[in-house]
């Protein structure tokens, strides 16, 4: 038996052609028990030890860190600017590479430490540059920005079932991140009545009506069954 699309010669019990997957099954045909003439290709992956990767990233994270801090001491005459650097690399680090040092990083666990980081980086900003800005705007955004992610992050890890429900309420907690992002601008930046609304009003009505729509289509079982005929998902 061969193969009707690339030619190549198959045993009678193989299913499709091991080169180039074409289904080689014909009811029609008689198939005796055989082996193939092919062995399965079983790719061999390559010892990794990630451990080696993670410090080989550590260490070029430390260089900069290194050379931007010897840099502002030697010729600065005093920790002036390697702060902003330092603080970024020491976020991206937490972000990205420290999680991975765990065999199986929660990250329910690195979401409350990533925000933390960052909380502090903002900190020696405001504080370095006199900015008086962190109680009054950073703070509370940044509060409740880490307390809608890591609830959502919470609710998909540990829940089944109910993402729409989810979904939904993202984008009102997102709407009302505009509003909240207006109202501590006006309080700190802008001599301006609080409730003074000019521009979150639009994403505000725009996320709480496509929320609300993804928890009605969660609630009406029937329109989220039609949907997922018409558009598979």
């Amino acid at each position: 038996m061969y193969c009707v699309k690339c030619g190549v010669e198959l045993a009678d019990t193989e299913n499709k052609c091991p080169l180039c997957g074409t289904v080689v099954y014909h009811p029609d045909i008689h198939r005796e028990p055989a082996k193939p003439n092919y062995p399965n290709y079983v790719k061999e992956s390559p010892n990794m030890r990630p451990q080696g990767i993670l410090f080989i990233l550590t260490v070029l994270a430390s260089i900069p860190i290194a050379v931007t801090l010897f840099c502002d001491l030697y010729y600065g005459n005093g920790l002036t600017w390697a702060g902003y650097p330092i603080g970024g690399i020491i976020l991206f680090y937490t972000m990205l590479v420290l999680p991975q040092w765990f065999y199986r990083p929660n990250p329910v666990i690195f979401c409350p430490i990533t925000f933390s980081v960052l909380g502090a980086y903002l900190l020696y900003i405001d504080y370095a540059t006199n900015g008086a800005w962190f109680l009054t705007f950073a703070f509370p955004i940044l509060i409740y920005v880490a307390v809608c992610v890591c609830t959502v992050i919470t609710l998909l890890r540990y829940t089944r079932g109910g993402r729409l429900y989810i979904a939904g309420a993202s984008f009102i907690a997102v709407g009302m991140l505009c509003v909240l992002i207006e109202f501590f601008m006006n309080m700190t930046f802008f001599e301006k009545p609080l409730f003074d609304f000019f521009w979150s009003i639009i994403p505000l009505m725009s996320c709480f009506i496509c929320g609300m729509m993804l928890i009605v289509i969660a609630i009406a079982k029937p329109l989220r069954e039609s949907l997922k005929k018409r558009f598979f998902v």
